[in-house]
């Protein structure tokens, strides 16, 4: 039976009145007002320029994992910037806000925001950071680079992976609603329980972050079958597990995180929002409940998802690195050992965040031991990432400033994590900014990855690099940025500030919250940067038109295939010789050889049935936030009937015909830039395909035949 709740309910509208729309806040009013401007341009301009049907027959219903990959990376940069702007306002009003005598604007008794709505402006901070930006940015990559570097023509789920993107995007759609209808929680981004149970919390605030958090996980939970499924049954005839490049092993590592650790988070919130719906008492200590039932839940996924958010970001720098040195990956073996051993040994880490919590001491100490363990594959990696580059020719271009900066992060965030690793020290400064400037350094090792990948892959996904001037700004006022903010963090973190203050009545802490705001105006000025960096690299595209091997040093299979990659990836599926096939290949002469005659190529339809389904799952989170019962009954009817439909359609395959093919392969060799004809130059163009003849093996980047007409062809 449903709970009685506080207010009134209409059986319409639910819980949905006028005055849930905060128009009286000028700083919701000022943002709502932009973002209807913004949204009326962008329909119009598509309206205007008649690409609606582009839109729709090239993006919104596509299955191609490289698109889909794009658009998890869009959200996950529209996300960013949300997450930014929620940084800026928390970093300002605590700048503003110090001491008794502070002045306080638009209802605040101290600088501009009231504690209801910095509350809001933290937790929306942390989710979105973690959940909406990071995480669909990484996956994103995953998408686009995964299939390429296994050979593969596309994910073994196509339907399935455009599901899981629209399902993200509905999630992170009602992040941005709430900020116009209603509020969101204000109560820290992982939840407090009881503090998030009805009593204590009878607002739609906790709703929003429920269903968007669970709507988040159901998507990434089916991305993570997706990924498993097509590295482990798509592999190129002859890609032997140990000749899998190291970015693809990164992402099987932290796909299977994903796959064990997001259920628990949707138990957790399954089990939350029993307790506020129906009004069970799981997490109620007096009724039976267990409220530290819940803290283990959330964390037991909580952290398995930051060793989910930096796997792949090292997978990334294994990738980015030897490219730049222009040597082989020192360690391959060792590397792909500490990805698991990572993933394993996450699992036995998260009562770390319970050490104030009164356990006993070998409780504590078992989890000190474990945390501490973690350094020992992370330090195996750093090591061979500095032995990549020795004696090797490093070039200094922005996607190794990216991983070099991500290296140096690594081992600031490394190092804090350590000290946080002590129980005895954490008793210090938990709940404090020191604990969060360590959390942030590890983030931004995830952000400057995640940037040197996209300036090192751009190039492979749009046919042309991005400009390098504005680039090398952006770079530069980050690291501005990063120093100017987290380093007074730490020591304010030391001198025992704590985290979540709207009001600082200390005023020996004034000078760091000022440095602090210095350091959030030079991320202004990188995301200025940023935009002019993505604005003249679109400008000159022609002038940066790039070959196959932008870098003229790549190593792995994607940098075989055309810039920008056709739909089907690969006219003839390679036969995988040796680790670094790509690389193998440049060094044995067979990047010219042609397999023979073109075949028609078997691909997935589009479907628009992923972004109806979306719509409805938001929806449902809307009605059920709201308590909307009709329309969350008819949002489950739809869902299901569409399901059914989508059963019963056996029409959901294509071929491309041999002719499309040879003409898109042809056409592709003579676009590539007279410059860049020889593979072994940057931006090389290449139709290669070889395999090794029979009776040679290969191994370890071992050499082979060098004669093509002792090659069997790729098919």
């Amino acid at each position: 039976m449903l709970v009685h709740l506080q207010g009134p309910w209409t059986p319409v509208l639910g819980r949905l009145t006028l005055q849930q729309i905060p128009y009286e806040n000028p700083i919701l009013l000022g943002t709502f007002t932009f973002v209807a401007v913004l949204a009326i341009a962008i329909l119009a301009a598509t309206t205007y320029f008649g690409k609606w049907e582009y839109l729709w027959r090239e993006w919104l219903t596509t299955v191609d994992h490289k698109k889909i990959g794009v658009m998890y990376c869009l959200l996950g940069l529209i996300m960013l910037f949300r997450g930014f702007i929620d940084a800026l306002m928390i970093r300002t009003q605590q700048a503003i806000a110090v001491g008794h005598e502070a002045p306080g604007y638009m209802g605040a008794v101290h600088g501009y925001l009231t504690p209801f709505h910095l509350g809001q402006i933290f937790t929306a901070h942390g989710l979105i950071m973690v959940v909406f930006a990071a995480t669909p940015l990484l996956v994103g990559i995953m998408n686009i680079i995964v299939p390429l570097q296994i050979g593969a023509r596309d994910m073994a789920y196509p339907y399935l992976n455009a599901l899981g993107l629209w399902l993200t995007t509905a999630g992170a759609a009602l992040v941005m609603v709430s900020l116009f209808i209603g509020n969101f929680a204000h109560g820290g981004w992982y939840g407090f329980v009881p503090y998030f149970e009805l009593p204590y919390s009878p607002g739609v605030g906790v709703d929003y972050w429920i269903w968007t958090f669970q709507l988040s996980a159901i998507g990434t939970s089916l991305g993570s079958i997706n990924l498993i499924a097509t590295i482990v049954k798509m592999r190129a005839p002859g890609m032997t597990w140990m000749r899998l490049p190291i970015f693809t092993w990164a992402s099987l590592s932290t796909n299977l995180i994903a796959l064990t650790s997001f259920p628990v988070l949707m138990v957790s919130l399954a089990l939350l929002a029993l307790d506020r719906y129906v009004g069970t008492h799981f997490y109620t200590a007096g009724m039976g409940g267990n409220l530290m039932l819940y803290s283990d839940l959330f964390w037991v996924w909580g952290h398995p998802e930051v060793y989910f958010l930096i796997l792949p970001a090292f997978g990334m720098m294994s990738e980015i690195i030897p490219t730049f040195s222009e040597k082989p990956l020192f360690g391959y073996a060792t590397m792909v050992i500490a990805s698991f051993a990572i993933g394993g040994v996450s699992w036995g880490v998260w009562l770390h965040h319970f050490f104030t919590m009164a356990a006993s001491p070998s409780v504590n100490s078992f989890y000190s031991v474990t945390t501490m363990l973690v350094g020992i594959p992370t330090g195996v990696k750093v090591f061979n990432w500095v032995f990549t580059m020795y004696r090797g020719r490093v070039r200094y271009e922005l996607p190794m400033l990216w991983a070099l900066l991500a290296l140096f992060l690594l081992l600031v965030g490394g190092m804090t994590g350590m000290m946080n690793a002590f129980a005895s020290s954490d008793y210090m400064w938990h709940n404090g900014l020191f604990v969060v400037a360590h959390f942030h350094m590890m983030v931004l090792v995830i952000a400057a990855s995640v940037f040197g990948a996209v300036e090192y892959w751009f190039p492979k996904v749009f046919g042309f690099k991005l400009e390098q001037k504005w680039g090398k700004w952006f770079f530069w006022f980050m690291i501005l940025g990063t120093g100017w903010t987290f380093v007074p963090m730490f020591l304010l973190g030391f001198a025992g500030m704590t985290r979540r203050l709207d009001y600082i009545p200390y005023m020996q802490w004034s000078p760091y919250l000022h440095v602090m705001l210095v350091g959030m105006v030079f991320y202004v000025l990188a995301v200025c940067f940023f935009v002019a960096h993505l604005y003249v690299s679109l400008r000159d595209r022609v002038s940066n038109r790039a070959g196959a091997d932008a870098w003229g040093t790549g190593r792995s299979l994607e940098w075989m295939t055309h810039s920008p990659v056709p739909a089907y990836n690969y006219a003839f599926i390679p036969h995988i010789n040796v680790l670094d096939e790509w690389a193998w290949r440049k060094e044995n002469g067979l990047t010219e050889l042609h397999a023979g005659d073109y075949e028609g190529i078997h691909m997935p339809k589009n479907t628009g049935i992923p972004l109806f389904l979306g719509m409805l799952f938001m929806g449902l989170g809307f009605a059920l936030i709201w308590r909307i019962w009709w329309l969350a009954l008819l949002c489950v009817a739809l869902i299901v009937g569409l399901i059914i439909l989508r059963s019963f359609d056996r029409d959901t395959d294509m071929t491309i015909p041999a002719h499309e093919v040879e003409r898109v392969e042809r056409g592709a060799q003579d676009e590539t830039p007279a410059t860049a004809r020889s593979a072994g130059m940057p931006g090389g163009a290449v139709t290669a395909h070889s395999a090794l003849r029979p009776g040679t093996d290969g191994i370890g980047g071992g050499t082979t035949s060098t004669n093509p007409s002792w090659a069997p062809m790729d098919r």
